[in-house]
């Protein structure tokens, strides 16, 4: 535990999860900074930048299904860190969330998944959006890289079904390189775009998106 607490009171005072939200915003603060806040104090293992970059790829990976089981699994965290971190990711879905907004062009939906830009991995989104194309839900489908396993229509297609979705749109971040789709990008979009098709449910769009930047394929052009 001292040691953790000993890791962040080395930081400059202005570099500190909590100083820096209280005098910039929360918005400049990455992910594992908010977690880190949440939880306070890291583990006997981990400080606590450490502990939250290890449990963000499972808020990440099961979303709403998140449980207090997922979190407990984690040395440090116990039932009251759980079921904080639960309370406020319930708390901030009710009020700020991405259901109803109109997507006129790509980069409309950039704004609600951008914050995955900054992951070490590739994480495989998919918007469902309605017919008047508002934004129903976003969720991450997969984390690793893209390919015809992470990416499976029954995967994919799962919950815009359940939805009742018009469509769906794709998005993947590139953490590192270019963001011009590769031939895997490319195959896979085709084979969800088919499967779509026989289900009833249109691929709008695939985004391939960084921190700075983003790519389309209905912007450019790409058929699919």
């Amino acid at each position: 535990m001292a040691k953790a607490k000993q890791n962040i009171k080395k930081m400059p005072e202005h570099e500190r999860p909590r100083e820096k939200l209280i005098a910039r915003g929360a918005a400049a603060l990455a992910d594992q900074e908010l977690l880190a806040i949440l939880l306070g104090k890291g583990s006997r293992k981990y400080d606590v930048i450490t502990l939250a970059q290890k449990i963000i790829p499972v808020i990440d990976e099961k979303g709403e299904k998140l449980t207090i089981e997922d979190l407990t699994e984690f040395d440090g965290i116990g039932n009251a860190k759980a079921a904080l971190i639960l309370a406020a990711n319930e708390f901030s879905r009710r009020r700020i969330q991405p259901e109803g907004i109109r997507i006129e062009i790509p980069a409309d939906l950039l704004p609600h998944i951008r914050h995955y830009a900054d992951r070490k991995q590739e994480h495989f989104l998919c918007a469902s959006v309605n017919g008047a194309n508002e934004i129903i839900n976003i969720r991450v489908v997969s984390i690793g890289l893209i390919d015809r396993s992470h990416a499976h229509p029954r995967e994919v297609f799962a919950d815009p079904l359940m939805d009742r979705a018009s469509g769906v749109i794709l998005a993947h971040n590139h953490p590192a390189g270019t963001l011009k789709p590769s031939a895997q990008d490319i195959e896979t979009t085709e084979r969800l775009q088919q499967a779509g098709e026989i289900m009833g449910i249109s691929v709008l769009d695939h985004i391939i998106f960084n921190s700075t930047d983003y790519y389309s394929f209905l912007e450019e052009g790409v058929e699919f």
